[in-house]
């Protein structure tokens, strides 16, 4: 880059403040993608070019569109012939299996540095969980190897997917209905979300209802809640009247067959939570 060039160029803070967006998840897309600074020298900063802004920006409009980061970035810079999903199904379960923590989550780990979250929830994770359901179906156990691989799913998104910085009052609360335990799914969520610089507080497994509701309470009027409930008997459609100003979304199977109201909209995947929440009236949408 000439001195000229380098006039026209600026660094990766300040691109992420421009483009709303976390610097971290900046500094991932030129590491893992290319989307940036080609020509770094070494004992100099990496300077992004007009050139480097577009591309970034185009890749943000397009993953919170919701591409996930590899095809993005594929549609963005076709040259570079990023590769297409790997099927790592046989390996990750044969490591959960073996309950090989380390090559478990090194698994993970690439294919969401590769994919992003949602598509190795989707594409990934999802048929794992169901190879394993079927097994204890047939008398084989495995609820060691299951609770393994969801230890090793949340630790490997807290660590790819960080939540962004600024929370600000518009962050999402996700929360697990009464009597809920089943928080991976929201767990995965939170990752994703991060992902597209939207900060969600986790309250986690179990809350009460008061405890939501106090929650719920200290956000200001424009913020989002999900409430997760995984089985019918956890899912209260009270949960979702004591929110005041603040809107709130059902999401698991478990509301499938509750009495709502015909205008609450139950999330009833990864895909349509991200689409509803990217677009809710709370400010979240950038």
């Amino acid at each position: 880059m000439t001195a000229a060039q380098e006039q026209q160029a600026y660094p990766v803070r300040v691109v992420a403040e421009q483009l709303g967006m976390p610097v971290a998840t900046l500094r991932s897309w030129n590491q893992r993608y290319g989307i940036g600074p080609q020509g770094h020298r070494a004992g100099r900063h990496r300077l992004y070019s007009p050139a480097d802004i577009e591309a970034a920006a185009r890749m943000l409009e397009l993953v919170r569109s919701g591409a996930s980061p590899a095809s993005a970035a594929r549609a963005v810079l076709p040259v570079r012939g990023i590769a297409r999903p790997a099927d790592d199904l046989g390996a990750l379960l044969d490591a959960a299996s073996h309950l090989d923590s380390t090559r478990l989550t090194g698994i993970l780990e690439a294919q969401l540095a590769e994919h992003g979250v949602v598509d190795t929830w989707e594409e990934l994770c999802r048929p794992a969980f169901a190879d394993i359901t079927a097994r204890q179906a047939h008398g084989q156990g495995c609820i060691d190897v299951e609770h393994l691989l969801s230890w090793a799913i949340v630790n490997t998104v807290h660590r790819v997917a960080p939540a962004p910085v600024q929370a600000g009052h518009g962050a999402v609360i996700l929360a697990c209905a009464p009597g809920e335990f089943h928080s991976l799914p929201l767990e995965v969520l939170r990752g994703a979300l991060a992902e597209q610089g939207i900060h969600a507080d986790m309250l986690g497994a179990a809350l009460p209802a008061t405890a939501l509701a106090q929650a719920l309470a200290r956000r200001h009027r424009r913020s989002t809640a999900v409430v997760w409930s995984h089985s019918p008997e956890t899912a209260d459609p009270q949960l979702l009247t004591t929110a005041g100003a603040v809107l709130v979304y059902p999401a698991g199977p478990g509301w499938d067959d509750a009495a709502l109201p015909p205008d609450v909209r139950v999330l009833r995947s990864l895909r349509a939570a991200l689409t509803e929440l990217r677009g809710s009236p709370t400010g979240l949408a950038q």
